[in-house]
């Protein structure tokens, strides 16, 4: 039969040797008569699959080590392959944080409360406030967030400077609490009634908006230093200094935002190296004025002091801290102790639930479940860096960029003060630690994510390609608009099929269609060809 090759057997007979019926391909003339008859040929793959019968060692059949990367490259080329990466690695950080939260705060629950599952519930409860905000973000175009950054930066800074002056209050002796009428302050906490939040994770999703709204707006223009500095720098010094003066580790994570934004702008680098002195002298500044006044005295100070210069016999409580972090990620070993069976977290490890949750996490799951921690915040960084590259719009693009740099800065601050590489600054673990506040806007960002994600114009002619079911539509998200190329072809598509029918502005109505080329004889004359110039046919 013509084109069929028997097994290829150790020592068979080469295809050329082979007795037989000539091949189609060889016949005279043929171009495919020239082309070698070995694994050389052009679209033939030299480790493609073995067919059945086929010995495992056979040459030129084996397993194909590059394979792999053949089909992760395959996967990775896919339309929708940044959205499921981000909602995989979002979704499986959920449920590890939800897991480790339920098992750090059980006994505890359970000894103050009576239930086990009181705080498990209060953040399962958060959890599934987020999904909501994650839904809700996830069906807004960019329009809808380029509105919305001034009123959520806005929300920040009113809640700042509330928290703030409260607490300023306290400390000067104008109140005996940081209460006035139904707000209650409490160092990162603004309590409006019952309901409690942090108004520093509201300013960072404000931050990451208003910021990439103002540098898309001004496009080209940022070359100037006047046209860079205004309105960014002034708003970004008043965050850090409302922020910064109780909350050292969010102050670095909004810098890493504004950091994220320039570089995703393709600021110079010689204005990075003088923001980053700016940056490190008001650090300083703000660790002054909090040893001189601030709540919890000169801890700040103390707590660099410690990392750069430890003690040899430490009896410090930051210290404490310190060491107690190290005995849990030592004894975890390479797979842990067990979930739920770690005993650091019963009071010898203070904040487990929040700051030092990684360390009950390497304590109970050992290596192997931090190595899988940081493997998908890794699909998180690469995903959201993905969709900052290919989606369209300058806004996406920054928001994308800035809200990923804020994501996995964070997290990296967080591990490296717990793992003893960076100094203590007290910043909850994204997704893992215990707090509602921090989890609903860190899912409301993710939200915005997976919208630029389906946004992406290969994503958007794939989903209106083969769109999906009309209730999935209203149910989930609606359907992306499509790229401007598209959009452009699409209302060029009518004029190119009549312009190919052979249709001509002013033609007879009543005339028949022609295919291109065809030419339709004058009466009384020859037939032209339908050559030259628009002009010189209509002549």
């Amino acid at each position: 039969m013509t084109g069929e090759q028997p097994p290829d057997d150790e020592g068979a007979v080469p295809a050329t040797d082979r007795p037989g019926p000539p091949r189609a391909e060889a016949a005279a003339g043929s171009p495919r008569a020239k082309q070698p008859a070995g694994p050389e040929r052009t679209g033939q793959q030299v480790g493609g699959p073995r067919r059945a019968g086929a010995p495992a060692g056979a040459p030129g059949r084996g397993v194909d080590l590059s394979g792999g990367l053949a089909a992760l490259r395959g996967l990775l080329a896919r339309p929708l392959a940044s959205y499921y990466l981000l909602l995989s690695s979002a979704g499986l950080l959920l449920v590890i944080g939800l897991t480790m939260v339920y098992s750090v705060t059980s006994v505890r629950s359970f000894a103050d409360v009576g239930s086990a599952t009181a705080t498990f519930a209060n953040q399962a409860a958060f959890a599934l406030i987020g999904l909501v905000a994650f839904w809700v973000c996830q069906r807004l175009p960019a329009r809808t967030f380029q509105a919305l950054a001034i009123p959520v930066l806005g929300v920040a800074l009113t809640l700042l400077v509330i928290l703030d002056a409260l607490l300023a209050l306290a400390a000067l002796g104008l109140l005996k609490e940081s209460v006035l009428g139904p707000l209650e302050a409490d160092r990162l906490w603004l309590f409006i009634g019952p309901v409690g939040l942090q108004p520093s994770e509201v300013a960072k999703f404000g931050m990451v908006l208003w910021g990439s709204d103002v540098i898309a707006r001004k496009g080209a223009a940022l070359g100037w230093w006047r046209e860079l500095a205004m309105p960014l720098f002034p708003v970004v010094g008043l965050l850090f200094v409302l922020v910064g003066y109780n909350d050292l580790g969010t102050m670095l994570c909004l810098l890493a935002v504004v950091v994220g934004l320039l570089w995703a702008a393709g600021v110079r680098l010689r204005i990075f190296a003088t923001l980053s002195v700016l940056g490190l002298a008001g650090v300083g500044l703000l660790i002054a004025a909090a040893s001189q006044g601030g709540e919890g005295g000169n801890y700040r100070l103390d707590r660099l002091t410690l990392f750069f210069n430890p003690p040899d016999d430490c009896k410090l409580d930051l210290c404490y801290q310190m060491i107690q972090s190290r005995n849990a990620l030592d004894t975890g070993g390479w797979f842990g102790v067990g979930l739920g069976k770690g005993s650091l977290k019963w009071d010898w490890l203070p904040a487990a639930d929040n700051d030092f949750i990684f360390a009950i996490l390497a304590n109970e799951l050992g290596v192997v479940g931090c190595f899988v921690v940081l493997a998908l915040f890794g699909v998180l960084a690469y995903s959201g860096m993905r969709i900052a590259r290919r989606v369209e719009g300058d806004f996406r693009r920054l928001a994308a960029a800035s809200a990923t740099t804020w994501l996995i800065s964070q997290a990296l601050i967080n591990i490296g003060g717990v793992v003893g590489l960076i100094p203590l600054t007290g910043v909850p673990l994204p997704f893992i630690s215990r707090g509602g506040s921090a989890l609903l806007v860190t899912l409301a960002a993710v939200g915005m994510l997976a919208s630029f994600a389906r946004a992406e114009p290969d994503a958007a002619r794939a989903l209106h390609a083969r769109p999906p079911a009309r209730w999935v539509r209203l149910l989930w998200a609606p359907l992306p608009p499509l790229p401007a190329g598209r959009r452009a072809d699409r209302s060029s598509a009518p004029t190119a099929r009549s312009t190919g029918s052979g249709a001509r502005r002013g033609a007879d109505p009543g005339a028949t269609k022609r295919r291109d080329g065809d030419a339709r004889p004058k009466q009384g004359g020859t037939a032209r060809p339908r050559a030259g110039s628009g002009s010189e046919r209509r002549r």
